[in-house]
């Protein structure tokens, strides 16, 4: 292309960020042109620079570059148009500010010069001189590249700190040192200019996620995280790459587990701790219901790191949310969507969503138990659709299987329990190859209870309570201290039908209610009879410690030691610490006036849930 006849030049952002403008002065003989360049293209570019944006700084360095050109007298530089207002700014990602450096390249009569070929397509469509120049891109492999061998899981740099890297397979990782010399930040800013370089010109790099201080970048095999100020302390680039791909047939699956995974199975959830082999063994299930079993599948990623085959369509999230993408792919209607991987409540709630609509759904879950996962989606999704959307969970430690658990639905008196009026829905975990119980979940009260079977029957050394007993304790505590926040409350399992009370005796008709209406509402809630009795404190011998019951009236702060005890001198202490010494009053109180240090101590002990006890001289 011929350009040794331009006179006036307006670059837009891309052309600076891609120094264009450089390459044309060096390689052409240019006759002094008069370079235009936008307030728009400066105040983008500023705002890169700001939000710690690597192409925000290149884009500047260019602009001092061809400020030394001027000073060469080589170019003449003029700074023309308007700076971006609220609405552009809003509006940038549609075009705005591209449609500001055309309006001006046409007021100008000048050329426009673009790297970016719809902002070339839309000044051809305008009737704008325009000239697309392609970015030459000398990169064929990432700099990063080097770094990594056949064993290498993936790479760690940081400034001012030795590169290290994983190595090994799942189950068998070592952290390694790649150098003794630490990294730099030079070195770190220069492969970050880089990938993002990678970025903008090779069709298979992709930029997940752009955040002030923080990049994520899918090139291809790698998964790329970098983290720098005010984000993270210093620079840090991280980089992932698949070790191995398995098929599903090394995995050594029984026949049963087969038969479930190609018939019943539509609700999976895979599960286990970061580096356990999790994405291997997804991959692995990917593959096989694509190329074994025919299914049509996709995958849901941020970012997209899954290595699976071109026949499985990976979707990231569209316009910055997963939802879009969900209904996408509800039109879509695959077989199977892999969902990797399920974090926040709105991801549950998207997977429960497509699985009762049809999918069949595989979610990947960080879990450190085989139990975590069911539990993590039973405190999101409504307890009884939770057999409708997960059918099967498999837990993943060290690349391998270890276990693997059916989910149903049943009514009956949760394991523990025993009066029959208990019934309610309960979701049965069973070891699927065993059909041996392992968890429950129901609600109990307004709490959802997963129950370990293999606790039910243990006795806690200290007090011999069931674990049944210590949720019925927590459940009952938790509904008095509703009506009498700030009074102490003592609670009793004496029975499986019966629980006991203890509050401080002006409280029990609070706690009961008119013609006892209260407490027959909490006995139907907790589902189970419960007493109301005078709490009973220990503090008639000298020198005993006991817990003081603390009431909070508009004007003081009282700490109830116990009738009979009128005239004594007592120690009072917060958390173990020595607060004062007082004397009571003829009802066996010690009060404080509210606004002073001491009430202060103790409302804010009441509220960290500190002890406060006394003793009395």
């Amino acid at each position: 292309m011929n350009l040794e006849n331009l006179k006036k030049i307006v670059p837009d952002t891309s052309a600076i960020i891609d120094g264009i403008i450089s390459e044309i002065i060096k390689e052409n003989d240019l006759d002094y042109p008069e370079i235009i360049i936008p307030e728009a293209v400066v105040s983008e570019l500023e705002h890169q620079a700001n939000v710690g944006k690597p192409i925000g700084f290149k884009g500047l360095n260019e602009l001092k570059h061809l400020q030394s050109l001027e000073y060469d007298g080589k170019i003449a530089i003029e700074f023309k148009g308007g700076r971006p207002k609220g609405y552009e700014i809003a509006n940038a990602k549609k075009g705005e500010i591209d449609a500001m450096i055309r309006d001006l390249a046409l007021n100008e009569l000048a050329t426009l010069i673009t790297s970016d070929k719809v902002q070339s397509d839309a000044s051809l469509a305008q009737g704008i001189d325009v000239i697309y120049l392609k970015p030459k891109v000398s990169l064929k492999e990432l700099s990063l590249s080097k770094f990594f061998d056949s064993e290498t899981m993936s790479v760690h740099l940081k400034e001012n700190v030795p590169p290290t890297a994983k190595k090994g397979t799942p189950g068998n990782i070592k952290l390694t040192k790649l150098d003794e010399s630490p990294t730099t930040y030079k070195e770190l800013k220069r492969l970050t200019d880089e990938i993002l370089e990678l970025e903008r010109n090779d069709s298979k790099t992709y930029l997940e996620s752009e955040k002030d201080g923080s990049i994520i970048v899918q090139s291809r095999e790698y998964r790329i995280s970098i983290a720098y100020p005010p984000f993270s302390e210093s620079y840090e680039i991280t980089a992932v790459k698949p070790v191995i791909k398995i098929p599903l047939e090394e995995y050594g699956l029984t026949d049963k587990l087969m038969d479930r995974l190609t018939s019943n199975a539509e609700g999976i959830l895979i599960s286990g701790s970061p580096g356990a082999g999790k994405s291997t063994f997804v991959q692995a299930i990917a593959e096989f219901y694509s190329k074994d079993l025919n299914k049509v599948v996709k995958t849901m990623e941020s970012p997209r790191d899954l290595q699976v085959s071109d026949e499985i369509t990976q979707y990231s999230p569209l316009e910055g949310d997963m939802e879009n993408t969900a209904d996408v792919l509800l039109l879509v209607r695959p077989d199977f969507t892999i969902y990797d991987e399920l974090r926040k409540s709105r991801d549950f709630e998207i997977f429960a969503d497509m699985r009762l609509s049809g999918v069949g759904m595989v979610g990947v879950v960080h879990s450190t138990r085989a139990i975590d996962a069911i539990q993590r989606i039973s405190s999101r999704v409504e307890l009884g659709v939770i057999p409708s959307v997960v059918d099967t969970s498999i837990y993943i430690e060290d690349g391998e299987i270890k276990s693997v658990y059916e989910v149903s639905m049943t009514v009956k008196v949760p394991s523990g329990m025993e009066e029959a009026d208990l019934a309610r829905p309960v979701i049965e975990i069973r070891d699927f190859e065993t059909e041996e119980l392992k968890n429950e979940i129901y609600t109990y009260g307004e709490q959802t209870i997963v129950m370990d079977l293999d606790l039910v029957s243990s006795k806690d050394d200290s007090n011999h309570k069931t674990s049944v007993d210590k949720i019925a304790e927590a459940e009952i505590l938790r509904k008095i201290k509703k009506i009498i926040p700030k009074s102490k409350v003592d609670v009793e399992i004496v029975s499986p039908e019966r629980a006991n009370i203890y509050i401080n005796e002006k409280y029990i008709p609070k706690v009961i209610g008119q013609s006892g209406k209260r407490i027959a509402e909490i006995e139907q809630e907790i589902g189970i009879s419960l007493g109301v009795e005078a709490i009973k404190h220990e503090n008639e011998k000298k020198g005993k410690e006991f817990k003081v019951d603390v009431i909070e009236t508009k004007k003081q702060v009282i700490l109830d030691v116990g009738k009979g005890n009128y005239g004594e001198n007592f120690d009072v202490f917060v958390d173990g610490d020595y607060l004062l010494t007082a004397t009571t009053s003829r009802n066996g109180e010690i009060k404080i006036k509210k606004g002073v240090a001491l009430s202060e101590i103790i409302l804010n002990a009441l509220d960290m849930d500190l002890d406060i006890t006394a003793i009395k001289k």
